[in-house]
């Protein structure tokens, strides 16, 4: 019984990260149709700012106000991944909209970019971000230990999944960007700025990277490459769940976690992605557009 519940822990908490990582890829590549592959860099950005924010806590600031760093880091990620994304999206994305293969080819080139300026300026090799002492240890239920960290970052997801949900569905700049999503050209006509609309999606879908990428430092060490081990499953999550929607992010985040822990266990981490895989190819013959889909009035 306690293997279960720790497996279902594991699930929960690995799906939790996918979901956070895939969150700002679904409204960017649910609105504007762009295959954005330097989204894997833009988590990069986050767990490097949150580093930077760490340095500059134990270079400068009192020991005893360490622990505090984590806490700014995590909006300080969010602003720097989301200006980089309004840059990326100014002078590279707005010119490729309707060009799939193009913005696939452009933003991977861009991703390669982004991975070389932080070896010039961090190095190479991964460097480590050391975790506040409110969240070392873990908690103990029924003769198992939850670490704390896995707790925090299932607790930030929910934060930014709800902050992200009113956002898109209580105010009036969200639902801007559902008016878009719906129908671009309607939207045009009553009003609707699609240009700051695209930068703003952009921005907010940068921002939840960097958060993403900050609570990928309370793993393990990070480097240049740290968004690219988890970029396909990103996609995985979105396409699985469905292009544009939250729910079915949320859906496909916690299935492929928990059903990645659970063939982890029975076989290996080789054969467990290799079933997901497999279990996914099924899925989407049988529902091309995935668990849900959007319905609009538009023609085809």
């Amino acid at each position: 019984m306690e293997g279960i519940i720790m497996q279902a822990f594991n699930g929960i908490s690995l799906g939790s990260i996918l979901l956070l990582i895939a969150l700002g890829l679904a409204i960017t590549f649910g609105l504007m149709k762009v295959i954005n592959m330097a989204h894997g860099e833009l988590i990069m950005i986050g767990a490097y700012a949150t580093y930077v924010v760490q340095q500059i806590f134990s270079n400068y600031i009192p020991p005893h106000l360490f622990d505090l760093y984590f806490i700014l880091a995590i909006p300080f990620s969010f602003i720097v991944a989301a200006l980089i994304g309004m840059l990326l999206e100014y002078v590279v994305i707005r010119h490729l909209y309707g060009r799939a293969l193009d913005s696939l080819l452009a933003t991977f080139g861009v991703g390669l970019i982004l991975q070389q300026t932080a070896r010039s300026i961090f190095g190479a090799p991964n460097v480590g971000v050391e975790s506040p002492s409110f969240l070392k240890g873990g908690m103990q239920i029924a003769g198992m230990t939850l670490p704390y960290t896995r707790i925090f970052i299932i607790s930030l997801v929910s934060l930014c999944f709800v902050s992200l949900a009113v956002y898109l569905y209580k105010t009036n700049s969200g639902r801007k960007i559902r008016a878009v999503m719906q129908n671009r050209e309607m939207a045009m006509c009553v009003g609707i700025s699609s240009r700051r609309v695209d930068m703003t999606t952009f921005a907010i879908g940068s921002g939840i990277a960097g958060v993403a990428g900050a609570a990928l430092t309370l793993i393990g060490p990070i480097g240049p490459t740290i968004g690219t081990y988890y970029i396909v499953d990103a996609f995985m999550v979105v396409v699985v769940g469905g292009v544009g929607m939250l729910i079915g992010t949320v859906a496909g985040a916690m299935g492929i976690g928990v059903l990645n822990t659970v063939f982890e266990y029975w076989t290996n981490a080789s054969m467990g992605k290799v079933l997901i895989f497999a279990l996914i190819v099924l899925f989407l013959q049988w529902r091309p557009a995935g668990m849900f889909s959007l319905r609009t009035r538009s023609l085809d």
